[in-house]
């Protein structure tokens, strides 16, 4: 007698039930868990004051502790028409300095596919934000070519328009083209990313003044643990590019007249403008780690709100800065006692900087002491308040700091705030470089950025979590970097800066990496370079040979187009064969290991000796290798792999 009764339903009622409620659990917790994934970041991108163009770069400036402040370029407006120190002089603005970014004119449409003559009516905001996207999606490894058409989302913090103040300045409307509208709205900032791209997840431009960018990255946490995208780009960019935004800000006192963010410091005296760009690559955790991602950082918690009626439209609200301290913490599972470090919002200002601090101390005083302070500290010092890209600034500054467990120095702190209660307060502001302990546990660290729009943000970061690195016991001899670019005088930038890096620190340089990312972690264009090397040194020389015009052995360039070529493989017949044929191959390559392999396993019982002991054994079996019935398979086999 048979049945078709599945394994619960021979099981008693009680039993049933006791299963179900199980599996009710199981799924249950599967779900809050998904609520509150950790995200992971994955790669970054930023252009910041003081030619901090790359994380790296921007790392070193923090390090030295670089004061990125100067006068106004001439590039932007000529500081001398609108200087005046009077606060009350019309039209004028009492500071002469700010924190500005280098060759913002010097995009290029064509690799984006947008014609000149489009980008002429482009706000250079947009033009920055896809270059340092680019840049944020190559750090990650992650081929913008595999997301086309994937559900990758974009969330962008952006609050001014300057450029179009300056297009319009001329009251010359014959300056108004087709391209204007699309040029000069925040919408289009990420809408255009996402179409250059080819995605078609979430797109965002977020306006909340001063915590756009950090708004922005809370609503990619969101959107990615909804299962609204698999990927996304969060950030902020900002540009200075027009006087009247600044003038406004001097009618309002909000800015430092020596141009200096002096943040909890007792000459506090308002802020200095500042712009720059900052992207980050967002995945959700446990795909980041099935995908052998190097996670830089992870995000715990976020949270956003608002100030309500505080004390007047740009006043901040301490109450309601210490509920979105409270949510962030609630929302990634963290306790205040976790957080080592906050990266304050910290603008300099007497009003503010009192309340922030007052608020920090209200959630997390209770769990730190005089000798295990919380840590503060901003870079705002640094590189000024950039605005709707402050936010980013801050979490890229935090996670460079996790990554070299230093807690850079705090700048301009030279006297305490006297209107913040600092004796009763377990806070300490990071004046000198700090080494940034575990104190047997992760490191974690919280940013906070609040808009004079009211909106509060906060995000919890924790530092990567310990992941087994893949490795192979196989070494390669020889490694191929491939590089490519959209023009000959893109590829020729390109391979200088490989070979400035290879050659810079060789013994440190990871040379298989290196060409594992170039091969597999990028778009591939036309114009193309390859070499064969065995070390970064002998790479750096080939390329520095071909810059120089010479044609070293070994490096190959050319130009493809059209449709991929057929592909077809001619080998030898018989007489080819020779006893060790392969053996390079077979200890270094593990698909030509695993080809021939098989291939062993199915000749076994057609062959007296087996392929691989014919092929590599320490005798010498050349005759036995010579007889045709040994021969063909022996040839066929490793032909096969060779294909494979």
């Amino acid at each position: 007698m048979t049945t078709n009764s599945s394994p619960a339903q021979t099981l008693s009622p009680t039993k049933q039930a006791l299963l179900a409620l199980r599996e009710m659990q199981s799924k249950l917790e599967a779900s809050e868990y998904a609520k509150r994934e950790p995200i992971a970041i994955v790669g970054m991108g930023c252009r910041f004051p003081g030619d901090a163009d790359t994380p790296e770069a921007f790392w070193k400036l923090l390090r030295d502790g670089v004061d990125a402040i100067k006068s106004v370029p001439a590039d932007r407006w000529d500081i001398d028409d609108y200087y005046d120190p009077d606060p009350d002089s019309p039209g004028k603005i009492y500071s002469r300095y700010g924190s500005f970014v280098s060759q913002i004119d010097g995009f290029d449409p064509g690799f984006f596919g947008i014609s000149p003559r489009e980008a002429l009516s482009m706000d250079p905001q947009q033009r920055l934000l896809m270059e340092v996207s680019w840049e944020a999606l190559e750090q990650a490894n992650q081929n913008p070519e595999d997301l086309f058409n994937s559900p990758t989302g974009v969330f962008v913090g952006i609050c001014t328009n300057d450029y179009a103040k300056v297009v319009l300045g001329s009251e010359d409307n014959h300056n108004i083209d087709a391209y204007f509208a699309t040029g000069n709205t925040h919408s289009v900032a990420a809408g255009r990313l996402s179409y250059a791209l080819g995605f078609t997840g979430p797109s965002i431009a977020v306006d909340t003044a001063c915590s756009s960018s950090l708004v922005a990255v809370h609503l990619a946490v969101q959107s990615l643990r909804s299962q609204e995208c698999e990927v996304a780009l969060a950030g902020g960019v900002n540009l200075l590019l027009s006087p009247q935004t600044s003038i406004t800000f001097s009618k309002a006192r909000m800015m430092s007249p020596d141009g200096r963010c002096k943040t909890f410091d007792a000459a506090a005296d308002g802020y200095v403008r500042g712009e720059g760009c900052g992207v980050i690559v967002l995945k959700r955790l446990s795909d980041a780690v099935a995908a052998g991602d190097n996670i830089l950082a992870v995000i715990k918690g976020s949270a956003i709100n608002q100030d309500g009626p505080s004390g007047g439209l740009t006043v901040p609200n301490g109450p309601s800065q210490e509920r979105v301290l409270r949510q962030a913490l609630a929302n990634g599972q963290s306790k205040p006692a976790d957080i080592d470090y906050i990266e304050a919002h910290g603008t300099g200002t007497s009003l503010g900087d009192p309340i922030e601090v007052e608020a920090l101390g209200s959630v997390f005083g209770r769990d730190h002491s005089p000798e295990k302070p919380l840590l503060l500290g901003s870079v705002k010092t640094n590189i000024g308040h950039l605005e709707g890209a402050a936010g980013i600034a801050g979490i890229i500054k935090v996670v460079l700091s996790m990554q070299h467990n230093i807690i850079p120095e705090h700048l301009h702190f030279r006297e305490p705030n006297p209107h913040i209660g600092w004796g009763n307060l377990p806070i300490k502001v990071t004046a000198k470089k700090t080494v940034w302990e575990r104190n047997g546990k992760p490191r974690a660290a919280g940013v906070s950025s609040f808009g004079f729009s009211g909106t509060n943000a906060h995000v919890v970061l924790e530092e990567a979590p310990a992941t087994e690195v893949k490795k192979t016991d196989v070494e390669r001899p020889l490694h191929l970097l491939t590089l490519s670019a959209k023009s000959p005088t893109a590829l020729q930038d390109l391979v200088g800066r490989y070979q400035t890096h290879l050659s810079s620190q060789p013994g440190a340089t990871d040379f298989p990496s290196i060409c594992f990312s170039a091969n597999a972690g990028r778009a591939h264009f036309n114009h193309r370079l390859s070499l064969v090397a065995e070390a970064a040194t002998d790479a750096a020389q080939m390329l520095s040979a071909h810059v120089q015009g010479e044609d070293p052995s070994g490096v190959f360039e050319g130009v493809t187009g059209g449709a991929a070529p057929s592909v077809a493989f001619l080998f030898t017949g018989q007489g080819s064969q020779y006893c060790g044929m392969g053996r390079d191959l077979y200890e270094t390559q593990p698909r030509f290991r695993a080809a021939l392999t098989r291939c062993d396993q199915l000749l076994r019982p057609m062959l007296k000796q087996p392929l691989l002991e014919l092929l590599f054994s320490s005798e010498d079996t050349t005759a036995a290798l010579n007889q045709t019935a040994n021969t063909q398979p022996a040839l066929f086999a490793v032909e096969y792999a060779l294909a494979q």
